[in-house]
């Protein structure tokens, strides 16, 4: 007997649909990772696209795990905020490394420097 056998049709049906949210979230994030043709254009979307999609299946696992349990389970809520904390860092680091290699190669297509 597992413990999921317990969950009410309505949960499961609400667990189904938050965890196809986030899958669907992270493959179009993917799938702007593999179509867009520039880098500065091709790292927002699996940025943007694999964060919705973890929120929402980090929205699904507490949902779960919180009627099976019978009480409130945050444990989940510690990896949004990593990933709240830490996406927008890397794709800034990211674009800054890129920026910073295209002025010194003097590539023609690069953003002129701010002043």
């Amino acid at each position: 007997m597992n413990h999921l056998d317990a969950l009410p049709p309505w949960t499961a049906m609400l667990v189904g649909v938050l965890v196809l949210l986030g899958a669907g979230f992270a493959f179009v994030g993917s799938l702007g990772l593999l179509r867009l043709k520039d880098f500065y254009k091709r790292v927002h979307a699996p940025t943007l696209g694999t964060t919705f999609g973890a929120f929402f299946m980090l929205a699904g696992s507490i949902a779960c795990f919180s009627l099976v349990h019978g009480r409130p389970i945050f444990y989940e809520v510690l990896i949004g905020v990593f990933l709240t904390l830490t996406t927008p860092i890397t794709l800034m680091l990211l674009v800054r490394a890129a920026l910073y290699r295209d002025r010194v190669e003097d590539w023609q297509e690069s953003p002129p420097p701010s002043e």
